[in-house]
This record gives C-alpha cells, structure tokens and sequence, in this order.
C-alpha cells in the first residue's frame, strides 16, 4: 500500500489557519528520520526545522559526567529546533535524537523565521507551542528528579503515546533507563509490574500499551501538568478525549 504522507499529519502545521499553511506549505519537504540520527548536536546550528509526522524525537540535556536524561519529547505535535527559529542560536548542552524513526517534514530555518516575521498567525502558533515545550522541559526534569521510577515509566511511556500513531512503542528497558537518568534494574521492575497488572506487555524491545487508564491511574501529576498546560496554550490542537486522536487514527488509516 502506497502511505500518502501530507505536512498536516503534523498537528501544528495543521492548526494554522488556511492562508497561513499556505505561505508555508511550498517550502515544506518530506524528510526521513532514522531511529538514532541527532537531529541537532551541542554548539551547531540548525540549518532545518523538522515536524515530525511519525517520529518520535527526545531532547537530551548533557550533563558533564556524560549523563543525558531526556527533557522533552517531540512527535506529531510539535517542531524540532524551536531554540533556533526564535533565534537563540546554538544550543550548548542540548542534543534531540530521533527516538522512534519515522517520517516528518522540514523547512530551511531562514524561510520559517522570514513566514514569522510577516505572519502573525505563524508566530502566534509557534510562540505558544515554545512555552508549552519549555513547561514540559520544566516538569520533566522535577520529575526526574523527585518522583519514583515506576511513576517515570508512565510518564515516559504515555507521553510518547500522545506523540506517536499507534500503542506500540519501540523502547528498550536500557533506552528507557538512559532517557530518565535512572539504573536499568528500576525501569526492568517497573516494567514487570506495569506487565504483571495488564497495563503493558514488553517484548524485545517493544512496548506495548494494553490499558491506557490504569497507566493514567498510576502516573503522577506531571504528566497531567504537562498535558493541561499544553491545552491551555494550543487548544486548537487538541481534540476532546485523547490529545493524539486525531492525527493518530489518519495516519493509523494511511499505512
């Protein structure tokens, strides 16, 4: 089956009003983005934004004894580069890595920063979605932080769920472990557990989500946190129910 991929699988190039997408859509191109590829390094400039349509992208924050607990992930709802199309420039300490490998679409910087400036819509949009980014970052690291593995796990796993177009998630318990920051052995129980109850089942590799309420149950309020302020900033993106509904059934549709 031929997949018929469109720029507006990625929910915010699909919330700009018509004229808007319009100014941009020309520019756009279809981009693959392999699992393991780092979209962006410490110290470099971004040439490209990147929205993904069916990647899953984690921002890493470097830490000077090697460490790089995921701060933020990216998937159908946002854009990769945002320090850089508000014009920070490099960014020292941080890396996003294509998380779950996929397809997305991208735009020469210059020509996204340039639709900006002349469009308020534009700029309106990728404002909000920035401060809705940076409150993820913000509640991910407290929670890293404070809360118990088990607890991180759910968070991990359901906001790569919101982000990504199917139940299935493409996670090891060493992956899972290096994004959080945590030993292997903790994310390993917690996933036992969270398996043992029937909320999840996990083979080679593979998560998959059996019971999205009992991990909402069990998950602390930092993803809700996150998830409330995101609707608070962007309600245009986010249909009644589950945030990913929309997008996740269309492309679930196109494969």
């Amino acid at each position: 089956m031929i997949v018929r991929r469109t720029p507006k699988q990625n929910q915010l190039l699909a919330a700009l009003p018509a004229a808007t997408y319009a100014l941009l859509e020309p520019r756009l191109e279809l981009a693959t983005l392999p699992r393991g590829w780092a979209i962006c390094e410490p110290g470099t400039t971004l040439d490209y934004a990147y929205f993904p349509t069916s990647s899953i992208v984690s921002v890493l924050t470097l830490l000077p004894d090697g460490v790089a607990p995921e701060v933020a992930v990216i998937g159908f709802d946002g854009v990769v580069g945002i320090s850089t199309v508000l014009g920070a420039g490099t960014m020292s300490n941080s890396r996003s890595v294509v998380q779950s490998a996929g397809h997305g679409f991208r735009i020469a910087m210059g020509a996204l920063q340039e639709t900006m400036e002349r469009d308020a819509a534009c700029r309106n949009l990728i404002v909000r979605y920035a401060l809705s980014l940076f409150a993820q970052t913000a509640q991910t690291v407290a929670c890293n932080r404070y809360h118990r593995v088990d607890q991180q796990v759910c968070r991990l796993l359901l906001m790569c769920l919101d982000r990504w177009a199917s139940n299935r998630l493409s996670l090891t318990h060493e992956r899972m472990a290096n994004l959080l920051g945590v030993r292997r052995e903790g994310v390993t129980e917690a996933s036992r557990n969270l398996a043992a109850a029937g909320l999840i089942s996990y083979v080679r590799g593979c998560v998959t989500i059996l019971d999205r309420p009992g991990l909402e149950a069990r998950v602390c309020d930092c993803y809700r946190a996150v998830r409330t302020e995101a609707e608070r900033l962007l309600p245009a993106m986010v249909p009644q129910g589950d945030p990913a509904r929309g997008v996740r059934s269309a492309l679930l549709h196109a494969r």
